[in-house]
């Protein structure tokens, strides 16, 4: 019972950090972030991210190389709400990201202001036109970011890949960098269930699981080799980054390669 209540206060303490962080953010998002160059942008993206990953009590660790900017587009596996945080902690990112996100408590409009572009799923028309941003950001220079699986999993396997989401990389001719999630348990070293969203799992659930971990969390960020041809056919280079993020991150962590 006490350790229950130890828990409890760990989890209220941690929670009051992370409205503080994302009070500050959205103050700056609203007053300053739209004057800053888009070096600054991302340098204070990235502090943020931190900042907000110490005040939950995750732990973020770093696997190989990633280019700092763009043209660039990151194709990452999707486990939690926890990505976006986590990968903007590694390297910041344009996300795409599904249009309910906006409608997050508190984080949506953080989310928003961070210049996500907002797909809705069910519309192939507004794929179409999110696909065309996205090409528009890589020529501009950016680095942007997709979960091709189009919705989260359990993070033990890997769910197929929309392969439309890559088109802008065929069409711009951008390199592509596959990068694996992971969450671990700092005690064990097993995968960690704390901030898997999936099912029925409510995002208020997810986050409360996340605050109460006793360990807390230990975020993997895995980059792969840099695909710097994407080549004409965007079903093989979703299948050939679905295959690289698979074999690098769920066979060789099983393998025990990165974790400790």
């Amino acid at each position: 019972m006490l350790a229950n209540l130890r828990a409890r206060l760990l989890a209220v303490w941690r929670l009051l950090r992370v409205v503080g962080w994302v009070v500050w953010g959205m103050a700056v998002v609203h007053t300053r972030f739209g004057g800053w160059t888009a070096q600054r942008r991302r340098f204070e993206v990235q502090q943020w991210s931190q900042r907000m990953l110490c005040a939950m009590g995750v732990q973020l660790r770093v696997v190989g190389d990633a280019p700092p900017c763009g043209p660039l587009l990151v194709v990452a596996n999707h486990v939690s709400w926890l990505d976006i945080l986590v990968l903007n902690a590694a390297r910041p990112a344009r996300f795409v990201s599904k249009s309910d996100v906006k409608r997050w408590p508190l984080l949506g409009g953080l989310v928003a202001g961070a210049g996500t572009l907002f797909i809705e799923r069910e519309s192939r028309r507004d794929a179409m036109r999110v696909v065309h941003h996205m090409a528009e950001a890589l020529l501009a220079g950016d680095v942007v970011a997709v979960f091709p699986e189009g919705t989260t999993g359990n993070g033990q396997s890997l769910l197929p890949f929309h392969a439309n989401l890559l088109q802008p990389a065929v069409s711009t001719g951008v390199p592509v960098q596959p990068v694996g999630v992971a969450y671990r348990n700092p005690a064990t070293g097993d995968l960690s269930d704390a901030p898997v969203y999936v099912g029925n799992t409510t995002l208020a659930a997810s986050i409360w699981r996340t605050l109460t971990a006793p360990d807390g969390v230990v975020a993997w960020v895995v980059h792969g080799e840099l695909l710097t041809e994407p080549g004409p056919d965007r079903r093989v280079l979703a299948q050939t980054v679905h295959d690289l993020i698979h074999n690098r991150l769920l066979v060789q962590t099983r393998a025990g390669a990165f974790f400790s």
